[in-house]
C-alpha cells in the first residue's frame, strides 16, 4: 500500500530514540525519562492512526511495507498487519508509555533503563509485524537483550540468578527455532529454486508428515519457552518476581504474547498438517497448565509469583483456543492475548503501588489494606474480577469463546479446562481477602491511597477492562476475518491430504494383477501376459 509508512515508523522510531538517549550529554541526562515517554506516546499516536486506517472485514495483510534487505540470503524488510496482530501492536503501544510514566519519576535520569526499554519496544513491535520469518527471528531474539539487562540491572535481590535463568532458557529454545527456519527455507529452495524467508511463500512448501512434525516441534519449543507454557515455564516465576515493576509488566503482558502469537502466526501457517496431528499434545499441555497454574497460584505467599502462575493458567486457555482449530476458539485465543495483557499489566502495576508503600509483596505481611486505601482496593477488585473472568469484564470474553470453540471439536479438554475457571476464582479471591481484609498489619499501616499519578496510569487499563467486557464487537469484527482465513488454510490442507491418501488407497486397490494364460497353440507351453489399462500385447 502506498502512503504513510505506519509500520516502519512504529518499529524504527523507538530504537532511534534509544540511540539518542545514550548520546545525551550529562547535563541533559535528567530529561531521558521524559524523552522516552514522549517518544513512546508518539509511537502510540502512530499506532492509533494505523488502527483508524485499518479496514475491518479484510482477511489479508494491510499497510504492507516490503523492501529487499539482504538479497543474497533472501531476507527482506517485510512488515504487515492483520486482525491477529493489530491489537497486539496496540497493546504494546499502550503499555510502554504507561511503563515510562509509572517509572519516570524514579528512573528519570537513568539513561540505561530508558534506552533498554526503547530497544525492547522496537523488538516487540518488529516481532508482531514481521512477515519475513528471518526478520521475525531477529526481532524475537532482540527482545532477550534489553529484558536481560533490565532484570539484572534494576531488579530485586535475586535479579542476577533470574536474569541468567531467563536468558539461558529462552536462548536455548530459540536455537531450535533458527534450525527450523533454515530447514524450511532450504526445502523451499530445493522445490522452487528460490531462496526466501517470506511467510507467504514458505507456507506453500510441501513437507512430508515426519518433516512437518519435526519442524513444528522445533518452532513450538521456542514459542513454548517464550510464552511460557507448561512444562517450559520454570523461568517465569523467578523473572516476574525479581524484575522491576516495569519489567514485570512487559514480560507478562507483552513478551509472553510473542510465544502464543508465534504459534498462531507461524505454526498454523507453515505446518497445518502437523498442527492437526500434534493438536492433542498441545491441548493436553494447555489443560495441564491451566490446572497446574491455578493450584500452584493458590499456594503462593508472594503476590508477584501468584500472578506469574495465574498467567501460566491463562496462557493455557490461549493454547487451547489455538489448537481447537475452530473460528470461535481461535478468535477467543487472539482476544484473550489482548485481554490478558491488559489485566495482567494492571495487576503488576497495582502490586508495584503496594510495594512502593509497604516495601513488600509478601501476602502474610500484608493485611487490611482496604481501610487506608479504599480506592486502590476498589480498582484491585475490578482488575481481579477481570482476571477471574467475571461476565461484563474483558476476561470473560476470551475464555468464553475459547471454551465454546473447543467444546465443538475437543469436548473433554474443554470440560477439564472449565475447572480452571473455578480454581482461578478460588486463588484470586483468597489472595484478595488476605491482603485487603482484616485489621491492618505493621506494613499495612504504612499504606497510602492512590496518587493522581497512579490514577492516570490505571485509568486507561480499567476503562478497557470494562469496555471490552461490555462491547467487544469492534475488536472481534477485525479479528474474525483473519482467523477465518487461517482456519480455512489449515482445514484445506488437511482435507487435501486426506483426499490424496484416499485416492492413493483407491488406486492401489485397482492395480491390475498379472495373469498366467495358456498358450493358444495348445502345445502345453505357457507365457505370461499383462492384462489391464486397456493395453494388450499382440499374440
Amino acid at each position: 500500500m502506498q502512503g504513510f509508512p505506519y509500520l516502519s515508523v512504529i518499529v524504527v522510531a523507538p530504537v532511534i530514540a534509544a540511540v539518542i538517549v545514550v548520546l545525551l550529554p550529562k547535563s541533559m541526562t535528567k530529561w531521558s525519562g521524559a524523552f522516552g515517554l514522549v517518544v513512546s506516546l508518539g509511537v502510540a499516536g502512530v499506532a492509533a492512526a494505523m488502527a483508524v486506517a485499518f479496514s475491518s472485514g479484510v482477511a489479508g495483510y494491510q499497510m504492507v511495507s516490503r523492501h529487499p534487505w539482504i538479497q543474497g540470503l533472501g531476507i527482506s524488510w517485510d512488515l504487515g498487519v492483520d486482525g491477529i496482530s493489530l491489537f497486539l501492536v496496540l497493546l504494546v503501544a499502550l503499555l510502554f508509555p504507561i511503563v515510562f510514566f509509572g517509572t519516570g519519576k524514579k528512573r528519570a535520569g537513568d539513561k540505561g533503563f530508558v534506552a533498554w526499554l526503547l530497544v525492547l519496544e522496537t523488538a516487540c513491535m518488529g516481532s508482531f509485524l514481521s512477515l519475513d520469518v528471518m526478520l521475525f527471528f531477529l526481532f524475537f531474539e532482540l527482545t532477550l537483550v534489553p529484558i536481560y539487562f533490565i532484570i539484572g540491572g534494576w531488579g530485586h535481590e535475586k535479579r542476577a540468578y533470574a536474569a541468567i535463568k531467563f536468558f539461558v532458557y529462552t536462548f536455548l529454545g530459540s536455537a531450535f527455532l533458527l534450525v527450523g527456519i533454515l530447514t524450511v527455507a532450504v526445502i523451499h529452495e530445493h522445490e522452487t529454486g528460490v531462496l526466501t524467508f517470506q511467510l507467504s511463500a514458505l507456507s506453500h512448501t510441501h513437507l512430508s508428515s515426519t518433516t512437518g512434525i519435526l519442524l513444528f516441534l522445533a518452532f513450538t519449543a521456542a514459542f513454548a519457552v517464550k510464552a511460557p507454557l507448561f512444562p517450559f515455564h520454570t523461568w517465569s516465576p523467578d523473572a516476574y518476581s525479581q524484575a522491576p515493576i516495569g519489567g514485570s509488566v512487559v514480560l507478562a503482558a507483552v513478551m509472553a504474547k510473542l510465544g502464543t502469537y508465534g504459534i498462531i502466526r507461524f505454526d498454523l501457517n507453515l505446518f497445518p498438517r502437523a498442527s492437526v496431528t500434534m493438536a492433542p499434545l498441545l491441548l493436553t499441555l494447555g489443560v495441564i497448565g491451566i490446572i497446574y497454574g491455578a493450584i500452584v497460584a493458590a499456594s503462593q505467599k508472594d503476590l508477584k509469583r501468584l500472578v506469574a502462575y495465574s498467567s501460566l493458567a491463562h496462557l493455557g486457555f490461549i493454547v487451547l483456543g489455538a489448537f481447537a482449530l475452530t473460528t470461535q476458539g481461535l478468535s477467543g485465543s487472539v482476544i484473550e492475548m489482548l485481554n490478558h495483557g491488559i489485566y495482567t499489566a494492571a495487576l503488576f502495576l497495582l502490586i508495584g503501588m503496594i510495594y512502593q508503600r509497604t516495601k513488600t509483596w509478601q501476602i502474610p505481611r500484608l493485611r487490611g489494606l482496604q481501610k487506608p486505601a479504599p480506592v486502590l482496593a476498589a480498582v484491585f477488585t475490578v482488575v481481579m474480577l477481570a482476571s477471574i473472568g467475571l461476565p461484563g469484564l474483558n476476561g470473560f470474553v476470551g475464555e468464553f469463546l475459547v471454551l465454546v470453540g473447543t467444546f465443538a471439536t475437543r469436548r473433554w479438554w474443554a470440560v477439564v479446562a472449565a475447572i480452571g475457571v473455578i480454581l482461578s476464582a478460588v486463588y484470586m479471591l483468597w489472595a484478595y481477602q488476605r491482603v485487603f481484609h482484616g485489621r491492618p498489619d505493621v506494613e499495612g499501616a504504612k499504606m497510602r491511597e492512590m496518587s493522581w499519578r497512579d490514577g492516570v496510569m490505571m485509568a486507561p487499563l480499567v476503562a478497557l477492562i470494562v469496555v471490552l467486557g461490555i462491547y467487544p464487537g469492534p475488536v472481534l469484527n477485525r479479528i474474525t476475518p483473519a482467523v477465518e482465513k487461517l482456519v480455512h488454510h489449515v482445514k484445506q490442507v488437511e482435507t487435501t491430504h486426506v483426499q490424496a491418501v484416499h485416492a492413493a488407497g483407491v488406486a492401489s486397490s485397482h492395480v491390475p494383477q498379472a495373469r498366467v494364460l495358456h498358450s493358444p497353440t495348445g502345445t502345453g507351453s505357457h507365457h505370461r501376459r499383462s492384462v489391464g489399462n486397456g493395453s494388450r500385447r499382440p499374440s
